[in-house]
């Protein structure tokens, strides 16, 4: 309870001694209340919480100095004071007694006015000075109690602990009172590198109250924890040092944040070592192309003619790599200012998968790689962009076929989660990531650690790429790998649209204006671009064609068509080529049919593979038109 600063509580069993300090009391100013016995004394002062109690020490009920010892005894009054009061035949040992019973001063009868008012006025202004200084430690503790910030105080030159904020339990995983019961415990908690240097440090506390460092502690997470910490120190009026305050703050997030920082301008620069590398690379086949276009001047000569044709087919294709490098760059210049406008419809997965596969096709096929593909039995939709999509598993096909050794296995499988999500996953076999770089491997520029024996590729800037590319489309991209050496699994969770049953793809048939040989050929293949391509130059050759996409109709057209020859893909959706050529070979009434194999599957174990399910040709895409006309006619 706070005292009221001006109510004089007055407390004498004797009338006339009573009303004369009241009224030199009330003279002065002050607000006066009697009382004339212990108990209703003790009463008042719990009820109105005066400022002073003028206490007579000889009362009828209870003694004057044991009336002081409750008002100090109670939590509620003990900052009330009391000036004791006593008749002129007091002796010393009673004001010894009256003080030590906690009494604030004492007088003795006779007490002159001019002595009682300044006593009361010395006793109110040390009242007001105690209520000040209390108000100010209560402001201290309340700021220091509910700071993330460890405050400290301690004295000098022992090093004792004199206070201590809650925060320490929070920072440092130990209790207040721990600390308290040791004063140095908290050096345990450094770290292990650090204790010795912190603790020189504060050995000469005495010497050097002030410092501001940084280290490292173990938190009560596991975890290791920076810390600032900074000593001040505290002087008195003379200028002597009595006491050192200390703050130490938890620093880890800006730690944290400051090697993100560093390792943004790492990646920043190998990025720019990459990318000068990137372009390099194709710049020097460009230029020796040029300089054979140049060498073999007007070309009359068939080789000169083959070489200027070579020259450029390399020209082409290293331009179209500088392309996609400034397309890439471009992409991400525009994700980062917010400009990437995706055109969304309804996007068939399969359609999407088929066109990514068709894009890293060269590359798989160059490498050796076996690529199987699962996908659904129902057609699964989403909302997208489609290009978008197909360059998001692209660039994860791409990186598959890049990052795995030759001959290596790449599989793409397609599942609905819970009816409401879509998981497209992209597994090889290939080097794998460490543990420690799977966190930031979607961050730009980033380059994963590859094995001594290979040169770091590309320019770290594909899977953030795609990362931002499938957020836009309220997707996420995830990856998971054991270890090194232990191959890759990039996961795309997209939105499902709906599921629905595969719909019986159209027959197109193309239809020779002119003679030619008039054999029919039946092209399957889920990249209907590229099907569509081949029809319109085969039906230029003279050839009567047919077409689908869909594996599932294959025998039901080769039966009511009859042609002669199919030209099959391998990787089709559901059911692959393979299963596809041994069906129609068990099928007597197909059986004749000859089996082109057309497919981006391009090792020796594909074309085994391809022979032993029965066909009798195998082309890799792209197909060259004199090696697609021989498998035709056998």
């Amino acid at each position: 309870m706070k005292a009221n600063s001006t109510l004089i509580l007055n407390v004498d069993d004797n009338d006339g001694a009573r009303y004369a300090k009241s009224r030199l009391l009330q003279g002065a100013g002050f607000e006066v209340v009697e009382a004339t016995n212990g108990t209703d004394a003790l009463e008042m002062v719990a009820r109105l919480c005066p400022a002073l109690v003028v206490l007579d020490v000889k009362l009828p009920d209870i003694n004057g100095i044991e009336v002081c010892r409750r008002i100090k005894a109670s939590p509620d009054s003990s900052m009330v004071l009391v000036l004791q009061t006593s008749a002129a035949l007091t002796g010393r040992a009673d004001k010894i007694r009256g003080l030590e019973g906690g009494a604030d001063n004492y007088l003795a009868a006779p007490i002159e006015a001019d002595e009682l008012i300044a006593n009361v006025n010395a006793l109110l202004r040390m009242h007001q000075t105690q209520a000040e200084l209390r108000d100010s430690e209560e402001r201290f503790r309340q700021i220091a109690d509910n700071i993330d910030d460890v405050f400290w105080m301690f004295a000098v030159p022992d090093g004792k602990l004199v206070y201590v904020s809650p925060a320490y339990a929070t920072v440092w995983g130990s209790s207040v009172e721990s600390l308290r019961e040791r004063p140095d415990g908290w050096l345990d908690a450094v770290h292990p590198d650090d204790r010795e240097r912190v603790g020189q440090r504060w050995r000469q506390l005495a010497e050097t109250p002030h410092y501001d460092d940084e280290f490292r502690i173990h938190g009560p997470d596991g975890r290791t924890h920076w810390v600032r910490d900074r000593l001040f120190a505290v002087r008195n009026p003379r200028g002597e040092v009595y006491r050192v305050a200390r703050v130490t703050s938890d620093i880890t997030a800006r730690k944290e944040m400051e090697a993100l920082l560093r390792a943004a301008d790492r990646n920043k620069n190998q990025f720019l070592a990459t990318l000068a590398h990137e372009l390099r690379n194709p710049l020097s086949p460009i230029r020796n192309a040029a300089a054979l276009l140049g060498a073999t001047g007007d070309g009359n000569s068939q080789g000169a003619a083959e070489r200027q044709a070579r020259a450029r087919e390399v020209i082409t294709r290293q331009v179209d790599h500088l392309a996609h490098l400034v397309d890439d760059l471009l992409d991400v210049a525009r994700i980062s200012e917010g400009k990437i406008v995706l055109r969304t419809e309804e996007v068939d997965l399969g359609a999407v998968i088929a066109q990514a596969i068709e894009t890293a096709g060269p590359l798989i096929t160059a490498r050796g790689h076996h690529l199987d593909v699962k996908l659904p039995e129902q057609e699964v939709w989403v909302t997208g962009d489609p290009v978008r999509l197909a360059q998001s598993l692209g660039n994860l096909l791409h990186n598959a076929a890049k990052f795995t050794p030759t001959g290596g296995r790449i599989d793409v499988g397609v599942k609905v989660v819970d009816g409401e999500r879509v998981q497209i996953a992209v597994r090889d076999n290939g080097i794998g990531i460490a543990e420690d770089n799977l966190a930031r491997i979607f961050t730009m520029f980033a380059q994963v650690d590859v094995p001594p024996d290979r040169a770091p590729e590309g320019l770290g800037i594909g899977l953030s790429l795609v990362s931002h590319l499938l957020e836009l489309h309220g997707g996420h991209l995830t990856a998971q790998s054991p270890g090194i050496g232990m191959g890759s699994t990039f996961t795309v969770e997209l939105p499902l649209l709906r599921v629905s049953a595969p719909q019986a793809s159209p027959l197109h048939c193309e239809v020779p204006e002119s003679g030619g040989s008039g054999m029919r050929v039946l092209l399957v293949d889920d990249n209907v671009d590229a099907m569509e391509m081949m029809g319109f130059l085969l039906a230029e050759m003279g050839y009567e064609t047919c077409s689908t996409s869909d594996a599932a109709e294959i025998e039901e057209l080769a039966l009511r068509h009859r042609p002669q020859v199919i030209v099959l893909d391998i990787g089709l959706p559901g059911i692959d080529g393979y299963e596809v050529a041994r069906r129609i070979k068990k099928n007597p009434a197909l059986s004749g049919i000859r089996l082109v194999a057309h497919t981006g599957y391009g090792s020796p174990e594909d074309r085994r593979r391809a022979m032993e399910a029965g066909f009798d040709a195998h082309l890799v895409k792209p197909a060259e038109l004199p090696d697609l006309e021989q498998a035709l006619k056998g």
